[in-house]
């Protein structure tokens, strides 16, 4: 946490200038709150910018109550981290340690002015992302996770937290230390999701605390945008951030992790800009909060179930649990998703020892134990390469007697040279055994079948298509990818069968599965996207989307 106040302490030496504070008081409102008065409580919306004038604001130990930093907020300094950009939640109590004054301005005028004046903009959100980035890091937040190494449920909330960048902290049931064990005696010495010091999430989801959150930012029963784009991958996220920079209301859906099965990879060595590699997950965060600094809104974790197309041209995407979202054009950008080992016992044991990410949350659960990894490709040797740093040794199965056919070969030599990983040539994984956790898994190779003690098993053997949800307004290919360009007689290579539907991405039936292909076509998208809104907005200025009957 010293880090946070060592950013604090930057931040004193670079105040906003003086034409930014005074753009900003133009859209505030100036409010005093008295020594000791809470500023923000634990899950209050971040719907204000809120800008130090006099006084002092400290960041409090919810559950003692007292400083939890040396460093405080004073004059000049501002409020908050990159949930404002989504209109996220507080997950850390502030509070006025003397008289203070503030500016506050509402987020969407803020967003406005932002927009405006690009100094004031990267002033904002370095800020913002230096406090979010060591939050993230020193795990300091009112969410704490109990006892994730025994519970699938838990270890699913704190998957999702992780894969999102969301600040949380880990608590084993057997800590000794007075915080760990004031949680366990709250919760009953179970497995559990707690936010602040009271509020127990029963039978946790990652969609219930996401909620909580503001991550699902209170979809009612219909919303109307320009442009839904469905799939947060990298060729959704760069599609997000010029469909934000040219004006459009943009809103991302996405089912699981912004980043996709990219942000799953470990380290991409072959992303043009990085020639030391960056992680998956790295690249397509960036990118994340570009596009929420033009007003590309983000919601997840939340799966689109069907789309319907109504009389008035425009589109209507059902999500589950009910609720409905509107758009003028939809991009499909739900990339693929792994396939799945036929064998028994396989639901019972996901997430709680079989994986289809390797990332640190996972990578812990098998620190010190055998790892297996079941595939040939990318993905599979870029997952064994990282859990080897923490694996006792990681085991990669492969069906084929050769890598050369599905793996880049600077990743094959690297692979058989590192001393931790042993690849199985011809072998399969057919029978997983365990009690509440994955023990152990069968394997069978030329010498016929063996059990291997597993901390973790990684299913990495290919992909289909996410485009079920598609209806049928568009046409497949036979393996369900999308037709695109002059697949179905259009002039733009992301055009599909139907007006007002692209793809992008590993979605689209001829793409190049390469991340910077991703982002290539969800950046030239959106012009053509752009003349497609702007004309359906001059045929029907009156009506929003989905107005109209079918």
């Amino acid at each position: 946490m010293e880090s946070i106040g060592a950013d604090l302490e930057v931040m004193k030496r670079v105040p906003l200038s003086d034409n930014h504070v005074d753009a900003i008081r133009k859209i505030a409102e100036e409010k005093s709150y008295k020594a000791g008065e809470m500023v923000a409580e634990i899950g209050d919306p971040m719907d204000q910018f809120v800008y130090v004038l006099d006084g002092e604001i400290e960041v409090v130990d919810d559950f003692s109550g007292e400083r939890l930093v040396e460093s405080t907020l004073g004059p000049t300094q501002f409020m908050g981290e990159l949930a404002f950009l989504n209109a996220g939640s507080h997950t850390l109590p502030m509070r006025a340690a003397k008289d203070s004054r503030t500016l506050e301005a509402p987020r969407e005028a803020m967003l406005d002015l932002m927009r405006k004046v690009p100094e004031l903009s990267d002033h904002v959100i370095d800020v913002f992302s230096a406090r979010r980035r060591k939050q993230f890091e020193d795990e300091r937040s009112a969410i704490k996770i109990v006892g994730a190494d025994r519970d699938a449920a838990v270890r699913a909330v704190a998957s999702f937290l992780s894969r999102n960048r969301i600040p949380f902290q880990s608590y084993d049931l057997d800590g000794e230390d007075k915080e760990a064990r004031k949680l366990c005696t709250l919760v009953d010495h179970e497995p559990s999701v707690v936010i602040g010091t009271e509020r127990v999430i029963d039978n946790p989801t990652p969609r219930k605390a996401a909620r909580l959150l503001g991550l699902d930012l209170d979809i009612c029963s219909k919303q109307d945008v320009d442009l839904l784009i469905v799939g947060g991958g990298p060729a959704g996220v760069a599609a997000a951030v010029y469909a934000g920079s040219e004006g459009l209301d943009a809103l991302v859906i996405e089912d699981t992790a912004i980043g996709g099965q990219a942000g799953t990879s470990s380290r991409i060595e072959n992303y043009m800009g990085f020639p030391t590699g960056i992680s998956g997950a790295d690249l397509v965060y960036r990118g994340q909060v570009q596009a929420m600094k033009f007003g590309t809104r983000f919601v997840m974790p939340r799966r689109v179930t069907g789309l319907r197309q109504r009389g008035d041209g425009t589109f209507c995407a059902q999500l589950d649990e009910g609720d409905e979202v509107c758009a003028r054009a939809i991009l499909v950008s739900t990339g693929v998703q792994y396939r799945k080992l036929p064998i028994d016992r396989l639901r019972e044991f996901e997430g709680a020892g079989i994986y289809y990410a390797a990332t640190d949350m996972e990578a812990r659960f098998c620190a010190g134990k055998n790892a297996v990894i079941v595939g040939g490709g990318n993905s599979a040797g870029q997952a064994a390469m990282y859990l080897s740093r923490v694996a006792k040794c990681v085991h990669l199965m492969v069906r084929d007697d050769s890598l050369a056919g599905s793996m880049s070969s600077y990743l094959t030599e690297r692979l058989e040279a590192d001393p931790g990983i042993t690849i199985h040539f011809n072998h399969e994984v057919k029978g997983l055994d365990g009690d509440q956790m994955l023990e152990r898994v069968r394997v069978e190779g030329p010498d016929g079948e063996r059990d291997l003690e597993c901390g973790g098993l990684f299913i990495m053997i290919g992909a289909a298509p996410n485009t079920e949800w598609l209806s049928g307004l568009v046409e497949l290919d036979d393996k369900g990818f999308v037709l695109c360009g002059e697949d179905v007689d259009r002039p733009m290579f992301a055009q599909t069968s139907c007006d007002g539907i692209w793809a992008v991405g590993d979605v689209r039936a001829t793409s190049v599965k390469r991340v910077a292909s991703a982002v290539g076509e969800g950046s030239v998208v959106v012009s053509d996207i752009w003349r497609y809104v702007a004309a359906l907005k001059e045929a029907l200025p009156d009506d929003p989307p989905g107005s109209q009957d079918d």
